[in-house]
Order: C-alpha cells, then sequence, then structure tokens
C-alpha cells in the first residue's frame, strides 16, 4: 500500500533517522552505567568492609637485633672447665663470632614468654642460651673455647643469675649417649652473679676445654679425646641450650 503522502523529503528522512540513533546510544549508555554500578562497590555501600594496607602497623624487631651500638653491663670473666676462663657481654646486637650460629635470644620454639614474677627473676621460658665453638674443628691438642650466650627472650627486665656456678658444658659423643667431659667435673667453681638484664639483652661468658675426658668428681684418669665428631650442650641453672656439634681431626701428615 503507498504512503498517501509520498516520500519524505530527504532532510526530513535523515533528521529522523539520526534522532533514532541519538536516542539508541543514550539508551545503550544508560544500561552500561547501570552494569557498571552494579558489578562495583554497589554506589560505595560496601567501602566499610575494605581493607586499606597502608595502614597496616610495620613492626620492628627489638633494638637488641638491630643496634649493634647498644651497650650492657660486664659480666667479670672467670676461670672455669678445666682451662681458664675469660668473659665478655655482647651488647644487645653483637655480630655472631665465627662458629656462632644466628643471632642469638628470641623466644625458643614451642615456649612462650611468662610474665616476670614478684621477685623479679627471669623464668626460664624468658631466656634463651645459645652455646657455640671458636671454631668448628680442632686438632689433637688443641683447646676448645665455649661461649655461653644468654638473652632475655621476655618482654620485660628481669635479673638472672649467670654466674659460673650456675654454667654448665657437657661434651658428648656425636650420638648424644656417651659423655665424655662436663665443665664441672674437675673444677667446680662457686660465684653469684645477677644481671638485670633487658628486653633483648645479652650477656656471654665463656669456658675453656683441655680436650681431655672427666667423671664425675674426676675420680677417674683423664685421657685426650680421640679424633671424631661430638656434640655440646650448655645450660644456666636448668635451661639448656640447643646442641651444638664439632671435629676434633688428627694432625696433618708431615
Amino acid at each position: 500500500m503507498l504512503d498517501p503522502q509520498g516520500p519524505l523529503p530527504p532532510e526530513i528522512y535523515w533528521r529522523r533517522r539520526a534522532l533514532a540513533v541519538g536516542v539508541l546510544v543514550v539508551v545503550l549508555a544508560v544500561i552500561i552505567g547501570l552494569i557498571f554500578w552494579v558489578t562495583s562497590d554497589g554506589g560505595g555501600k560496601n567501602t566499610a568492609n575494605s581493607t586499606d594496607l597502608s595502614g597496616t602497623p610495620s613492626y620492628a624487631l627489638p633494638s637488641a637485633y638491630s643496634d649493634p651500638s647498644a651497650s650492657a653491663s660486664g659480666v667479670p670473666g672467670v676461670s672455669g672447665g678445666s682451662g681458664g676462663g675469660g668473659g665478655d657481654v655482647a651488647a644487645p646486637g653483637e655480630s655472631p663470632a665465627a662458629g656462632e650460629p644466628g643471632i642469638p635470644g628470641g623466644t625458643p620454639a614451642g615456649e612462650t614468654p611468662q610474665p616476670v614474677p614478684a621477685s623479679g627473676l627471669c623464668p626460664d621460658q624468658n631466656i634463651s642460651v645459645v652455646l657455640y665453638t671458636d671454631k668448628p674443628a680442632y686438632t689433637e691438642g688443641e683447646q676448645p673455647i665455649f661461649t655461653i650466650a644468654v638473652t632475655n627472650a621476655g618482654l620485660s627486665e628481669c635479673t638472672r643469675d649467670v654466674g659460673k656456678a650456675m654454667q654448665s658444658v657437657t661434651v658428648l659423643n656425636l650420638a648424644g649417649d656417651r659423655r665424655i667431659w662436663a665443665s664441672g667435673d674437675c673444677a667446680p667453681v662457686e660465684g653469684v652473679n645477677n644481671q638485670l638484664l633487658k628486653p633483648g639483652q645479652q650477656v656471654k661468658d665463656t669456658i675453656d676445654w683441655s680436650g681431655t675426658t672427666s667423671t664425675p668428681g674426676c675420680e677417674t684418669v683423664r685421657q685426650p679425646v680421640a679424633p671424631g665428631a661430638y656434640q655440646a650442650v650448655a645450660r644456666i641453672g636448668e635451661k639448656a641450650s640447643a646442641p651444638i656439634t664439632f671435629n676434633v681431626n688428627r694432625p696433618a701428615a708431615q
């Protein structure tokens, strides 16, 4: 059926077509805007659940681990074991010496620091005891030097007796089932050395070993230890260190 008005003039035809296209563009824009709004944060309603990581506090290690210039009070050197020994104090954060495993200190695995009692004495759970040698291996006849490092691994300052009477080092065979020597067998010492330790503060002392066997009370003839691998454990009172290992080697062939 023919249009009674006849065909539209070109200018009207194109004007209507442009208008239809414009309406379609507006509708599409509205639809896209609605989709974006729904799939985003819901118009700002859920922003309370977001986390601003820039506001998360950072946790720095105590100064004992990071400030090598910090100082500590002295622990007098007293000879121990079967030889002479000197004592020194590590400033908090002192670099490990040869043979020292990492940075001593910190709460031992599986232990939680306890509140300091009214007496002010450090509980065993609040101290870390680390033992190390001056060298990883010795030649027959050499005298190993053991260093005991005691650190306040708790959160509050406390007092601990770190005197020679509280110190002990025991050497065993590598399997740990045969006692070779102990520092108190032949040269027991007395003395109290109470130190007030701040959190992270460390004190050290040394015990020398003549490299010979011993038994409690020094009742047997002492013999030079045979070449081989050994382990050693230190104690401050009842608190023990982790065992360490070292070697005694035969002299090099001439």
